[in-house]
Parts: structure tokens; sequence; C-alpha cells
């Protein structure tokens, strides 16, 4: 008698392989289901979709586990890809991966996977959900990835299981090695979430129409061109082209803001120049993974960027899902466009789109 029927994400990775492993060696009826989201260029090497699914396969063959694949590639178009071009055309900064999360793992698959009439989904991600159904950080705050999950909700994570939460990664690996999993040691994908990785901004060429313009100090100078501010993001150093105008004692250059209707690109020299840090932001399309908060202003903790330690900051609703978030130090290359996550503790609270720093 199996406890559960569960269908896991299968990516070809160590992680997804290795929670399959957990949930079938717990007394889990456990099927296997690949994603292929992307076929625009199925035929360039940094599509690593083919050797994926072969890998995962192999995991299926070595595990004995059932395993399906469903294409996602025109809800990911849709619903995620569009999106992302948007923002660039819109000189931000956006992070697709939090949208393949909330509108392809955890809506098109949970939805897939339910039709096979499954009680749960997991997936291979480092994170934690508790009796609640409320989202934590993993143990292995190294990688926790609580960041790119604060967009689902309750209801998704009622549905969610997250074998790795406790887990490190030296551990995973090891579990896989014992296994005799050839995805043991398997580097961690990377790049734009199930495009993989590019050459960005030929990649980018290829959808958005881009224009040279200025790149102007933040006095006022104009400094030389760049290549579309598309592609260039807040903090940014390299692929700048203009190391050479300062003089050979001084600072490199950073970008430190855009102006997307002058469509010129603003710089200032030195890391810590005061331009790249900011008190406060405001956030918009704020989530709340539970029930929203009954106060306009409270105490938390913010991350502004994946791997970033937990900053003190005040909440202040002001209107329609947005929020001011007040550090209580300066945040350095606040990003629009970038998502701020909110958290009490290991509890993750949910996030908002950053439109705005201060």
């Amino acid at each position: 008698m199996y406890l559960k029927h569960i269908v896991v994400g299968l990516s070809g990775g160590v992680d997804s392989a290795v929670a399959a492993h957990l949930l079938k060696s717990a007394g889990h009826r456990v099927e296997a289901v690949f994603m292929k989201n992307w076929e625009e260029d199925d035929s360039e090497a940094h599509c690593s979709a083919s050797a994926d699914l072969q890998d995962a396969q192999k995991i299926c063959e070595k595990l004995a586990l059932p395993l399906r694949t469903v294409n996602f590639s025109s809800e990911y178009w849709h619903d995620v890809f569009e999106h992302f071009l948007s923002e660039h055309h819109a000189g931000r900064t956006p992070n697709p991966d939090v949208l393949c999360n909330t509108e392809i793992k955890f809506k098109a698959f949970l939805d897939f996977a339910t039709g096979l009439g499954a009680e749960k989904i997991a997936t291979g991600h480092y994170a934690r959900i508790d009796g609640q159904h409320r989202l934590h950080t993993a143990k292995d705050r190294h990688k926790d990835q609580s960041y790119f999950l604060h967009g689902l909700s309750i209801q998704q994570l009622a549905k969610s299981l997250f074998p790795l939460g406790e887990l490190s990664k030296t551990t995973v690996r090891k579990i896989a090695l014992e296994l005799g999993l050839d995805v043991y040691n398997k580097k961690d994908s990377t790049g734009i979430c199930f495009i993989g990785e590019r050459k960005f901004r030929n990649f980018l060429k290829k959808y958005i129409h881009v224009n040279q313009g200025n790149i102007i100090s933040i006095e006022g100078k104009t400094l030389g061109k760049h290549q579309g501010i598309n592609f260039y993001t807040i903090g940014q150093r390299q692929g700048l082209g203009i190391g050479g105008i300062a003089d050979a004692d001084e600072k490199p250059w950073y970008v430190v803001d855009k102006n997307p209707a002058g469509n010129e690109l603003i710089v200032a020299q030195g890391a810590d120049h005061p331009a790249l840090f900011s008190n406060s932001l405001i956030i918009e399309q704020m989530h709340w993974i539970g029930n929203a908060p009954n106060h306009t202003e409270i105490k938390l903790e913010a991350k502004i960027r994946y791997r970033q330690a937990h900053q003190a900051c005040t909440a202040v609703y002001l209107q329609n899902q947005r929020w001011q978030l007040n550090f209580m130090r300066a945040q350095r290359a606040v990003t629009p466009g970038q998502y701020a996550v909110l958290y009490a503790g290991e509890h993750c609270l949910g996030g908002g789109v950053i439109s705005q720093r201060l």
C-alpha cells in the first residue's frame, strides 16, 4: 500500500533525482515528468533539453520510475517569456525564475500532475513547507531558493513537497553517488530559466529592437556609447567600454541608473559611490503567501537579490499592492524589475517587483 501518489518534476539534474529517490524510499507511489518548455532554437549547443531528457531517462531506469514528458512551451512563451521581453524593452532587469515557478512548475505542471491523479507534486528546490503550508528557508542557507518561490500561494504549497529542504547540497551529491547516478556531479543549471546559458546580448537582439545611446556621467558629461540600455543592469562594471576615460589613478565606472526616455545610461566612478546606494525602495504587485498583514507598517527583513543576507527594514503600505521598504542600512544596486522578497526570520512572507529606488 502506497502512502501518496506523487509526481516529481524531473529536470535531469541531481537535485530532482535525489528528491524522487527519497520519496520512493519513503513508500510513496512516485512518477516522474520531464518538462520541455522551449522550442525556438533547440538545435543550438546552449539548449540542453535533449541532454537533460537523456539524463532523466537514465535516472528513471536506475530508480525504476515511470517517466512521462510534457510540453509547456506555449505556456512558457505567453506567461513567462513575453513578460521577460517587455521588461527588457522598458529598460528594466527582470528575473524570469520567479514566473517560471508560479506559472509553469507550480501551475501548468501542478495541473498536469493533478490530472494524472497525483495528490502532491515534488521538485528539487531547496526550501521547506511547514504544517500550515507556509514557506520557509532551506536548512542549507547557501542553497536556499525561497527567494524564487515567494510568488506561490498557500494552495500551491499545500500540494507541493520539497524533499531536499533539510539537506545540504553536499549530502544530496553524496546520496546520488551512492545510488550510482551519473548526474551526482552534474553542474547546476544556470542562465535564463528553461532556456539555458546564452550570449545574452545576441540572444536578446533576436527578440527586441535595441538602440545605441549615450553613456552619461552622473555630472552630465558624455563618456561614450552604450549598445542598448536593455543590456545593462544597475551596479554593472564590465562591458561599458569607457575604462580608458578615467585617469590612471581613478576608480572604475559603474552603472548607477538608466534614463529610458532619453536612452541614456548613467554611470559613476567607484564601487562605493553614493549613487549606487538607496535607503528605500518601492515594490508593486506585492504578493503575500498567506494573509496580508493588518498593519500598514511592519518591521521585517528583505532580500533584493538571490543569495543576499536578510536585511532589516520597515514595510509601509502605500496603495494598490504597493509598499515602501525602508532599510536600516543602505542597499547597493537596487534594480527595478527585480524582486524584493520579505521574511520574518526563516518564514518567507512573499514579495513584489521593485519599481523604484528612493
